[in-house]
């Protein structure tokens, strides 16, 4: 709680005051904004002390672009946040000018300029052959025919937890040597995914029992309903202890799909296949992990 001004102070009081009166944000959430806008002004007032006998008070007509990107570069650079937090204060002080114009006591809103640091997207989670050979071998051995399916589908197809679950027994078409399935992905965007000779063997048994064509292909074994994304989440998990894998979620499968498919399959059509907007987000799955730059490097070591 760095000590403001009596200006600085009355500046941060006037805008609590708005925050709790006029908004329906929450508590925490409106601590965190005056924390994030006092230490910028504490931060203000003691720059503007450097080297000057009197003090300096803020006060909102002091509120300028260079000061601000000012202080992104010092939570940046000089206190090394991380830039999660340093998007967090750059956010509140966004929100504070926003609040300034809007009540008048600013003609233009300095923070409009001011960008957020962007943030580099780590490369989802790799999970290795012998982690996919244990978490196989455990559906085997403590699975049901659905599970045995419904894994083996989500490794050889890539599809999201939700789109697997909305599967219906008519959105698959299996033939001798192809197959499709009709899935309704984000904002119910539809695209037909081919599966190949492995998955085809994994639904056969699933479709041979007979059924209504638009019964879920996946049902609960309690209601006889579609199974819910959190319920595959469940049944993702139990096996993953079983096979001794340690935190496993379904997207995690996804993600082998996503990696063992970008290093034999152009990035365009693997992006097709998974219902990706933008190449950029089919772009982390040739991203190299830890392991893999390390394993680069080496090879240029005095040995």
């Amino acid at each position: 709680m760095p000590a403001l001004s009596t200006e600085g102070q009355a500046a941060l009081d006037a805008y609590a005051t708005a925050l709790r009166t006029t908004t329906d944000a929450s508590a925490v959430t409106v601590r965190n904004y005056l924390s994030d806008l006092r230490q910028f002004i504490a931060w203000a007032e003691g720059e503007w002390a450097a080297g000057q006998e009197e003090v300096v008070a803020f006060t909102p007509a002091r509120l300028t672009t260079p000061l601000l990107t000012r202080y992104r570069s010092y939570l940046q650079h000089t206190r090394q946040l991380r830039l999660a937090s340093v998007n967090r204060a750059l956010v509140s002080l966004k929100r504070y000018s926003a609040w300034l114009v809007s009540e008048g006591l600013m003609t233009r809103d300095p923070a409009a300029p001011v960008k957020l640091i962007p943030e580099t997207p780590q490369a989802p989670r790799h999970l290795e052959d012998h982690e996919e050979e244990a978490l196989l071998a455990a559906v085997a051995a403590h699975g049901s025919p659905r599970d045995q399916a419904l894994i083996t589908l989500m490794l050889h197809t890539g599809l999201r937890a939700r789109e697997v679950c909305a599967l219906r027994r008519c959105d698959v078409t299996l033939g001798k040597r192809s197959g499709i399935l009709r899935v309704y992905g984000k904002r119910n965007k539809y695209r037909e995914v081919p599966l190949n000779a492995t998955a085809r063997a994994a639904l056969a048994p699933l479709l041979e029992k007979p059924g209504e064509a638009e019964a879920p292909l996946f049902p609960s074994e309690k209601t006889g309903a579609a199974l819910t994304a959190r319920g595959l989440g469940y049944l993702v998990a139990r096996y993953a202890v079983q096979a001794r894998v340690a935190d496993l979620s379904p997207h995690d499968l996804r993600h082998r799909f996503g990696y063992l498919m970008a290093a034999r399959t152009p990035l365009h059509r693997l992006a097709q296949i998974m219902g990706h907007d933008s190449l950029d987000t089919t772009m982390l799955y040739i991203k190299g992990t830890a392991r893999d730059l390390q394993n680069e490097v080496e090879k240029i070591a005095w040995k």
